[in-house]
């Protein structure tokens, strides 16, 4: 189920950034890095990296073509690093005894 709306949402050649956040996320929890800031720079992650793919792969002519890749870099950044921290709390989950 979970799946099926991620598939709906994020761009399918964007889904690989799941995984990838995820274990940028595991690096930086054993980081100095605070666990607060680590959705933050998830998310900030996420962004860059849904940005670069869509304007390398994209044919952005005009000022509303590229409002458009931003735009879709930013909500396709921010779902796949949502997805991440959720694949992150679910693993974390599993793990505990109740």
């Amino acid at each position: 189920m979970m799946y099926d709306m991620l598939k709906e949402l994020i761009k399918p050649e964007l889904i690989v950034l799941i995984p990838v956040l995820y274990l940028v996320g595991a690096g930086l929890k054993k980081s100095a890095v605070q666990d607060r800031h680590i959705p933050w720079l998830l998310g900030v992650c996420g962004i860059v990296l849904s940005t670069v793919y869509l304007a390398a792969t994209a044919d952005v002519t005009g000022w509303q073509g590229g409002l458009m890749l931003m735009f879709s870099g930013i909500t396709q950044g921010i779902l796949t690093a949502g997805a991440s921290v959720y694949v992150n709390q679910v693993v974390k989950q599993m793990g505990e005894k109740e």
